[in-house]
């Protein structure tokens, strides 16, 4: 049972995740979260039945502008001059790592509203350099530690776990295939807000009958493009308040946790299992996972360690980003948004537990235990 401190996530949406170069091209990081979050807030208001003030916005960005993202969108949602924003950085787990941030300042007795979440806009995001020499990333680890870049750590995962390309492809097929199911049957729509024309998740398609045609991304490898999520844009928004503010995700558990650099990959594992210590339940006992999935490989490597099987309905039972895209500081939020609409949109009994989770770049994983309440 949550406790009478576990802050609820009481509203939860997203945008569309339009892939890097396509339909939210030219939206910055501003004009993705702004909308977001404004109807998330008014979604909060109706199931509240009372006036939302914000204390602050936290949103998670990997490779934006700078320039704080998250008092940037704030301010262009129209919370007023007086509302404060924070950005956090922990990778492809910042959108947790936001809402983290918000729980804990809500249990450390400053018990009004946050807006938590992350948005990312890698077709907007600035070239850097060093000494006028351009680079795609910085280092995730320094001199004398491995820092592979990671689709090469996906591959040696791969080797490692002896997951072979069958597998693999089978994975990211049945990714697309869930996505599909739950697009045409109408089950992203509440969480969706459509922005610039786009209305779905453009990634998902009809990767699966392609996928044994594409070619490995490394010579003598399995991984290929198709076993590999696409870069995306978008945002996502988790409204934060006290417990006994309403129906929604307590917030019971959760756990940050630091793995092999080498193999950032599995991070997400250990990450879970400690959550669900500190929540003091088993995987047997969670009804949702929402595992980020940076690749198939890498996907299947942190089923494997929490002893879950490939085709687990529990697990991203409507895709997961193999299918809608990966928008960087944005997936861990979304993770949430999606949980938040298999539990709490889809009628769960209270008592229901969810799992968010993701590996991070540098050698970390997050992960949150979520409750319905009611």
């Amino acid at each position: 049972m949550p406790s009478e401190r576990d802050p609820v996530i009481v509203a939860a949406r997203r945008t569309p995740i339009g892939t890097r170069g396509r339909a939210l091209a030219a939206l910055d990081v501003g004009q993705l979260s702004a909308p977001v979050i404004r109807v998330a807030l008014a979604d909060a208001e109706s199931a509240t039945g009372s006036r939302v003030e914000v204390a602050d916005v936290l949103l998670g960005n990997c490779m934006g502008p700078g320039g704080n993202p998250g008092r940037i969108a704030a301010l262009a949602a129209g919370l007023g001059t007086h509302v404060p924003g924070a950005t956090v950085d922990r990778q492809c787990g910042s959108g947790l790592a936001a809402l983290l941030d918000a729980v804990a300042a809500i249990r450390a007795g400053d018990e009004r509203v946050r807006v938590a979440g992350g948005v990312e806009s890698a077709s907007t995001a600035p070239v850097r350099s060093v000494g006028g020499v351009p680079y795609e990333r910085a280092p995730f680890a320094p001199d004398g530690f491995p820092d592979p870049d990671m689709t090469r750590a996906a591959q040696d995962l791969a080797a490692l776990d002896g997951i072979g390309r069958e597998r693999q492809d089978a994975h990211a097929a049945r990714s697309h295939a869930r996505a599909r199911a739950a697009l045409d049957s109408g089950r992203f729509d509440a969480e969706l807000v459509p922005l610039a024309g786009l209305r779905a998740d453009d990634a998902i398609g009809g990767a699966g009958a392609l996928l044994h045609r594409l070619p490995p991304l490394f010579p003598g490898g399995t991984l290929t493009a198709g076993t590999s999520t696409r870069i995306g844009d978008g945002a996502a928004a988790l409204v934060v308040a006290p417990a006994g503010t309403g129906s929604g995700l307590a917030v019971r558990a959760s756990a940050v946790v630091g793995c092999d650099p080498a193999l950032p990959g599995i991070g997400a594992a250990p990450a879970i299992q400690a959550a669900l210590r500190a929540a003091g339940v088993t995987t047997a006992e969670v009804a949702a996972f929402e595992i980020v999935e940076a690749f198939a490989a890498q996907s299947l490597a942190v089923l494997d360690r929490i002893g879950i099987g490939d085709d687990d309905p529990r697990v991203c039972a409507d895709g997961g980003a193999l299918a809608i895209g990966h928008p960087w500081g944005a997936s861990g939020a979304v993770a949430v948004v999606r949980l938040f609409s298999r539990l709490v949109r889809a009628g769960a009994s209270a008592g229901t537990l969810g799992v968010a989770a993701a590996s991070v770049g540098g050698g970390m994983g997050i992960a949150v235990v979520v409750e319905v309440v009611r």
